[in-house]
């Protein structure tokens, strides 16, 4: 005799029901972000339901497949996302600024914008993990038909590094030696977790035999004009400094503290770019002055440099390299031209070597006006320069 059996249905057995999940996912997947109150950012009183942009393209994509949806409503498709959720399609976070699913967060426009940078940080700037990532990104998305377009370098950035930054490359040149970018992965986790870190700087050209452990919480990884560089806090002190990657050799030691976690890592972050910011270039001064220039206690100084009319107009073109900076014209000449602008700027002292050198590149076409310490600087080396072709 054979028992009775119940059978349980499915929630999603009937047709309808199976097919308009499936067109949510499908939805989810064509439209990523789908839902996003974008539009409303600036107006965070207005109400905003994500359904309604979710109910609208999943009823497009059923039309263009010709599928007529009969329940469709926004607590149908609530139910729907829920049992998403369940079954970990969706995460259990709130989905604020649109729907998505996993990691796949991009639209194809986003995904090539992604892509560019990617392309430029691995070609140019020799980033060795980001080469990695790229290729295999590559490799990943050829089956699609936009693999082309999404791979097609509309932007890139064209500084490239002057050293070696892969370890592969520099072994299959014969040209290896054990730098911090070996140690790349495990920096990457200490920098995210706030983890203290010993390494041991093998080079400095600044101050040669000068070589010696550091003891530091690792900031952030920085490319600046020709290389990388180590944002890092020192951990007695609280002394912020950029390192270059190659001058740092691979010694790479875990201290056995406590990480401090993501929070006091970006404020520590936030004090070094506002230092780089009221800053010219890399410098961030000793432990001394750098101290007294987070309390606001140091006296900016104002340089004024004049430039002549090869270079004026590139000049006048930076309207934003330093926020205290003031452009004034000169005189006119006969062709109604200024005859010089002076640009003006107010430093802090660590930053005056770096400006001067920037400065230097104009060559005979810029002539500092103050401090009188950076006017006597650039006529020695308008003289020194004159003294060594003169002797050729």
């Amino acid at each position: 005799m054979v028992r009775n059996q119940q059978i349980t249905s499915h929630a999603y057995s009937d047709r309808a029901a199976f097919e308009r999940l499936m067109l949510l996912i499908a939805t989810l997947v064509q439209y990523p972000g789908v839902g996003s109150s974008d539009a409303l950012e600036k107006n965070s009183g207005q109400y905003h339901d994500a359904l309604i942009e979710v109910q609208t393209r999943l009823l497009e994509i059923a039309n263009s497949m010709g599928i007529t949806l009969s329940a469709c409503a926004l607590p149908t498709i609530r139910k729907d996302l829920t049992i998403l959720r369940q079954w970990r399609i969706l995460n259990q976070s709130r989905y604020r600024w649109g729907y998505y699913l996993g990691t796949g967060a991009m639209g194809p426009e986003e995904l090539q914008v992604a892509l560019n940078a990617l392309h430029s940080q691995a070609e140019y700037q020799g980033d060795p993990q980001i080469k990695q990532i790229y290729q295999r990104l590559e490799r990943r998305l050829r089956g699609l038909n936009l693999s082309k377009e999404l791979f097609y370098p509309v932007r890139t950035h064209l500084d490239r590094t002057i050293v070696y930054t892969d370890p592969e490359e520099m072994m299959s040149r014969n040209k290896y030696r054990g730098t911090l970018y070996d140690k790349l992965d495990v920096l990457q986790v200490a920098i995210i977790q706030g983890q203290a870190i010993e390494l041991f700087r093998c080079r400095n050209p600044y101050q040669p035999g000068n070589t010696h452990k550091i003891q530091v919480y690792p900031l952030q990884l920085v490319y600046s004009d020709i290389a990388w560089y180590l944002l890092h806090e020192d951990l007695q002190n609280g002394h912020l400094a950029l390192s270059r990657l190659d001058r740092l050799s691979d010694h790479f030691q875990i201290l056995d503290m406590k990480y401090r976690g993501s929070q006091l890592q970006r404020e520590s972050l936030k004090v070094a770019h506002q230092l780089l910011e009221a800053g010219w270039g890399l410098s961030l001064g000793t432990e001394e002055n750098q101290h007294l220039e987070r309390q606001g206690q140091i006296k900016l100084v104002e340089v004024t440099v004049r430039f002549f009319p090869d270079v004026m107009a590139f000049i006048l073109e930076g309207e934003k390299r330093h926020p205290s900076q003031e452009i004034k014209e000169g005189p006119k000449a006969n062709n109604g031209r200024p005859m010089y602008i002076e640009y003006s700027v107010k430093l802090p002292r660590r930053s005056l070597n770096e400006f001067c050198y920037w400065v230097c590149r104009f060559m005979g076409n810029a002539q500092f006006i103050s401090p009188p310490e950076l006017i006597e600087k650039h006529e020695k080396m308008a003289r020194d320069l004159i003294t060594r072709y003169s002797t050729v």
